[in-house]
């Protein structure tokens, strides 16, 4: 009976260890290969969704930059992994799998599946934008939190003691 109580219990948990400098370099080499998957696929993509996701792993990879400097919030870390290794190759691969005669077709008088698939890779585009401005809000946030801190300390009433 208490074995039942502690299923679910036995899933691996990323250590502090794993996150986030550890994982930058094989979130980056991730990226790497998605980046190379659409250059791979940019003959059978819509041309403004090639630039749509190239902009989005262009703007992930300035995130990770900023994992390799400064401590990443763990929100922003899955955020990225979640992009980079399923919504945006799954957006891709979906849009890919579709027979081609069927790509510039309304589906129940509604978009095109080339017109979706630019929704989609703009909304990717947005939230990978508000994780990019996030991820420099907390840079800076940072500096300026270690600027008080140094004021501070090293205030003339401080060293006055």
């Amino acid at each position: 009976m208490v074995a039942w109580f502690r299923r679910g219990r036995d899933i691996a948990r990323p250590s502090p260890t794993d996150q986030p400098e550890g994982n930058s370099a094989v979130l980056r080499e991730r990226l790497a290969e998605l980046v190379r998957y659409i250059n791979r696929s940019s003959g059978r993509l819509p041309r403004e969704s090639v630039v749509t996701a190239r902009l989005i792993t262009d703007l992930l990879g300035q995130v990770i930059d900023g994992f390799e400097t400064q401590s990443a919030e763990p929100r922003a870390v899955i955020s990225v992994e979640a992009t980079v290794e399923d919504y945006l190759p799954t957006t891709l691969k979906r849009f890919l799998a579709l027979d081609p005669s069927q790509l510039d077709v309304p589906r129940m008088g509604e978009q095109t599946p080339a017109e979706s698939l630019q929704d989609q890779l703009e909304s990717l585009l947005d939230s990978a934008a508000e994780l990019l401005g996030a991820a420099r809000a907390q840079d800076v946030d940072a500096l300026i939190t270690q600027g008080n801190f140094l004021r501070t300390k090293f205030s003339r009433s401080d060293l006055e003691l």
